[in-house]
């Protein structure tokens, strides 16, 4: 089993950033710490810099969500940038997806234990709960896949004219310009790259955001996407 390393104490930022659930910030800082480090959701290298690279880095991605919407966190994992997205942001409707069993345990747990009751968890893959969930206005993803494939999983969760938004590293620009080509055939109509958290985190936390017009994954998920209604409405009527 993994020894934990010690967690520093929380940097005045995070007091700014998380205002009134600071305190829960502070407790899933410590589970991840902890728990997240024994059941092996995160290394225990990651402990020290777990305010900073971690928490952090994924709470000010709510710089670039819009006000009151629903939102997908695919491939969440230990609850990153889900969970962090959640504490600052008790406006959004967010589901937490996740295949693996350990990591949705884990989830559920933090939820329960935090007290987010805007936050639900499921478990499965994207392309398994495309048209069982109901479409959502923002797809959120950190260090989950390239983004072409990242996308292929992402963009046929949204509703029309949604986005998703990509937490990358320096090589944000360079991924984005070999995947237009896939994201143009999901149906992106937009693409940007962001720069958010100034101030907060250094250097500043990346983001590619992917903006869809009316058919989003393309018309191959559109066609998917009405079978899986057409069976789930024939499931209702049994």
């Amino acid at each position: 089993m993994a020894e934990a390393a010690e967690l520093p104490p929380a940097p005045d930022e995070a007091v700014a950033v998380f205002g009134q659930r600071f305190p829960e910030a502070v407790r899933y800082a410590e589970l991840l710490a902890d728990v997240g480090v024994k059941r092996g959701l995160i290394g225990p290298r990651e402990v020290p810099r777990l305010w900073g690279r971690h928490l952090l880095n994924c709470a000010v991605l709510s710089e670039a969500v819009p006000e009151g919407v629903s939102v997908c966190d695919v491939g969440s994992g230990a609850g990153l940038p889900g969970i962090p997205l959640a504490l600052v942001r008790p406006d959004l409707r967010i589901t937490l997806l996740e295949p693996l069993l350990r990591r949705t345990t884990f989830l559920q747990e933090v939820v329960e234990l935090l007290g987010l009751d805007h936050v639900t968890v499921v478990r499965g893959r994207a392309e398994e709960v495309l048209g069982k969930l109901p479409p959502v206005h923002v797809v959120t993803a950190r260090a989950v896949a390239p983004l072409d494939r990242l996308a292929g999983w992402g963009v046929p969760l949204l509703r029309p004219y949604g986005e998703m938004l990509a937490l990358k590293g320096d090589t944000a620009e360079e991924e984005l310009k070999g995947a237009r080509a896939a994201l143009s055939k999901l149906g992106v109509v937009q693409t940007s790259v962001l720069h958010v958290g100034e101030g907060v985190v250094d250097p500043p936390s990346t983001v590619v955001r992917a903006e869809v017009g009316e058919s989003p994954g393309g018309v191959r998920f559109a066609a998917k996407r009405a079978k899986a209604a057409r069976t789930g409405r024939a499931r209702r009527r049994r």
